[in-house]
């Protein structure tokens, strides 16, 4: 009776510690269906050459991480990923571009996404920002500069993290059996200091470092509440920023000073470095 009951008991802790093991991660064979969606920073624009004949408004780069590493993994690709997007053109439309997550579909193994970004203004922040910036600091009264979009709210953060969460959902029920990856932004400011690529002032570059901080954490959390992988480049890219003497992200252009790409965007070695996380995220 005793030597049962130790059975048992034994059985029940090995049955216990299997439900609390974590789940093998899906298989990802040569030929997986691969979906890559989200903004501009999945996209790749100013990194030429693109992937469609006329790339606009998306301006998909076969340079951008997601061709880069289906590239590498011999995976079949569907880059869904399209500059401008927010995360409501992920289940939703844009004009006549169909909603990014139309493209999961139950075949599909793997999905990364980048997004978030354009739902608080990030860019559109840093870009109005600086073109005022550098017209103070060059004196040209004809410069003509949109006005900086508002400081995102307290709801903006919220709305923000439910809509991640629900992306994340959706990508769940189309796709049960895909790996699910997501990527947040890789640094644009150095975390203290400015350079001339970054023609801010002090208070703005302190608000947008806080904009990209709240970004990464929503991402984090959208990832870890689904059971899914982060890639942090906004980890790996510390020390890279753009004002780097190795720079994986655009400045602004000034005189003397253009700039070959997009922007505040990665440059081709920004996506080569995310492409390079992933790959060894997908060895595990």
């Amino acid at each position: 009776m005793i030597a049962r009951r130790l059975v048992l008991a034994i059985t029940a802790v090995a049955l216990s510690a299997c439900q609390l093991a974590p789940s093998a991660k899906p298989a990802l064979p040569p030929g997986a269906r691969y979906v890559a969606m989200g903004s501009s920073y999945a996209a790749g624009p100013g990194i030429e050459p693109y992937a469609d004949a006329s790339p606009g408004p998306c301006f998909r780069s076969t340079l951008n991480y997601a061709h880069q590493l289906a590239q590498r993994k011999g995976l079949a690709l569907t880059d869904a990923g399209c500059s401008g997007a927010t995360t409501y053109h992920l289940d939703g439309p844009r004009g006549a571009i169909p909603p990014q997550l139309d493209a999961v579909d139950a075949q599909t193994r793997l999905v990364t996404i980048t997004i978030g970004g354009n739902d608080v203004n990030f860019v559109g922040r840093l870009g109005a920002g600086s073109c005022i910036g550098l017209a103070e600091q060059t004196g040209d009264p004809s410069a003509s500069c949109a006005r900086i979009p508002p400081v995102p709210t307290e709801q903006d953060y919220a709305t923000l993290a439910a809509r991640m969460d629900k992306i994340a959902k959706d990508v769940r029920r189309r796709a049960p059996l895909a790996r699910l990856i997501f990527i947040d932004y890789p640094l644009v400011l150095p975390a203290s200091g400015l350079c001339p690529a970054i023609p801010l002032s002090q208070t703005e570059a302190d608000i947008d470092r806080e904009i990209a901080r709240r970004l990464a954490a929503i991402t984090a959390k959208a990832a870890a509440d689904n059971g899914a992988d982060l890639v942090r480049a906004s980890k790996i890219s510390e020390g890279h920023d753009a004002c780097a003497a190795n720079a994986w992200m655009n400045g602004y252009p000034r005189p003397g000073a253009p700039v070959a790409g997009t922007n505040y965007h990665p440059n081709a070695k920004g996506m080569t470095a995310i492409a390079d996380a992933l790959e060894n995220l997908l060895r595990n």
